[in-house]
């Protein structure tokens, strides 16, 4: 065999051709859109049928885009003023699917447990310019006669910094960046922080039950706002899909109300345990459950949803820390960070449930975000500190002085003594 028959040699083995970024990010990243676009779309069309207007493949697909932007917190400007309420269900999808965006990039270009924040950096930064120069196309597309308008730059601006920053935490977390920087941090920040962000989404889930019980009451009165739109079955399922887009604000709005602030329905209301003052509100079942009084009796033990939340979630994080003769002061400095981090969350959760609902008396609507995020900290530290107190008490005596035995290094053989000079060694045993 000639030279120039020889077989070209076999490429190495696990050796995989790597996608181009900008490539693997446009695929993702318009992945990502067509998903979290789908369900408002369904709901846009099962609302036309229900009026009788047909499909209008045209009408209906740019009224879904005003739906699918509001989603990712643009404003939308339409005929009853503007509407900035983002359906944080809508909101949620999409920030998952980016996420898995950036995962399905860094895995692209070769990038997977790589610990390179340099190439997490790139994926997430090439998944947010994707997605929003998606989103600057598809909105100048959809302006026209459509009863609504938004500005192309600022959408495009806004699921660019959206987009870059939910693939961050799907391309940091598969390339391994992510681990490498907590670990820089100490353990009672990062015990601290972890029982912070527990205790904000218990505060979220006891607002979510709250808001089911509130329903569940009025349900007459639902039942009655349902009957009132005098719509068919296709109808019905897209007003209770709408209601199911818009259930996470009102878990919000209710955790709000449990930490003490409450909440506005309009401009000049009040939704809170000591005062409830309500104007005309918008024409949905779900505010059948608001309260028509303040609860003067039960007001008080309201507080203590966020205090027991603190406390659950430092039961298990804080305590956990094990620091020899300094795990008292370690865990007070994780159950003191605990308490910011939780306000934090929650004063950026009531952020984004509320907005306009419209011009006039809904142009306020939602929770004062600092103050959910002030209430939030000062109600949740006393139970991460409460917890505190409780593991040190609760624990076994002589805990700290084991771990300290089983962490010192135990002493080794001792090593044979040297023979003297001019003595073979082993002669004394041979004597």
């Amino acid at each position: 065999m000639t030279t120039s028959e020889q077989p070209a040699p076999a490429p190495a083995a696990g050796r995989r051709s790597r996608a181009p970024l900008p490539l693997a990010a446009t695929v993702a990243a318009t992945a990502a859109a067509v998903v979290s676009y789908a369900p408002v779309l369904v709901v846009v069309v099962l609302l036309r049928v229900s009026e009788g207007a047909g499909l209008g493949p045209a009408a209906s697909a740019r009224l879904a885009t005003a739906g699918w932007l509001l989603a990712h917190g643009v404003p939308v400007q339409a005929g009853t003023g503007l509407i900035g309420v983002a359906p944080l269900a809508v909101s949620a999808l999409a920030a998952w699917r980016l996420a898995r965006a950036g995962v399905h990039v860094t895995r692209a270009i070769g990038a997977r447990r790589s610990g390179s924040v340099r190439r997490a950096l790139a994926a997430a930064a090439a998944t947010g310019v994707a997605y929003g120069a998606l989103g600057l196309l598809v909105t100048a597309a959809a302006a026209g006669p459509g009863g609504w308008w938004a500005d192309p730059v600022r959408a495009g601006a806004t699921l660019a910094g959206g987009g870059f920053l939910a693939a961050s935490y799907g391309s940091f977390r598969t390339s391994g960046a992510a681990a490498a920087l907590v670990a820089r941090f100490p353990t009672v920040l990062r015990a601290g922080s972890r029982a912070g962000v527990v205790a904000a989404l218990l505060v979220l889930a006891a607002g979510s039950a709250a808001v089911g019980i509130a329903v569940a009451t009025g349900g007459g009165a639902a039942a009655d706002t349902f009957a009132a739109y005098r719509t068919g079955v296709a109808g019905q399922a897209g007003l209770t899909l709408v209601c199911l887009a818009y259930s996470p604000n009102l878990a919000v709005w209710a955790a709000a109300y449990l930490l003490g602030p409450g909440f506005a329905v309009g401009a000049g209301t009040v939704v809170r345990s000591s005062e409830v003052t309500l104007g005309t509100l918008p024409a949905l079942p779900v505010f059948a459950g608001l309260p028509h009084g303040p609860l003067p009796s039960v007001g008080a033990a309201l507080l203590l949803v966020p205090t027991v939340a603190g406390f659950t979630a430092a039961w298990w994080s804080v305590r956990r820390i094990r620091d020899g003769r300094t795990r008292w002061p370690a865990r007070v400095v994780a159950a003191l960070v605990a308490g910011p981090v939780a306000g934090a969350l929650l004063a950026g959760a009531a952020a984004a449930s509320g907005g306009a609902l419209g011009a006039g008396h809904l142009a306020t609507t939602g929770p004062v975000p600092w103050l959910v995020g002030a209430f939030g900290a000062a109600l949740v530290t006393p139970g991460t500190l409460l917890a505190t107190v409780v593991a040190g008490v609760t624990a076994p005596r002589g805990a700290g002085s084991r771990a300290g035995k089983a962490a010192a290094p135990r002493p080794g053989p001792v090593p044979p003594r040297p023979a003297p000079a001019g003595e073979r060694p082993g002669s004394a045993a041979d004597g």
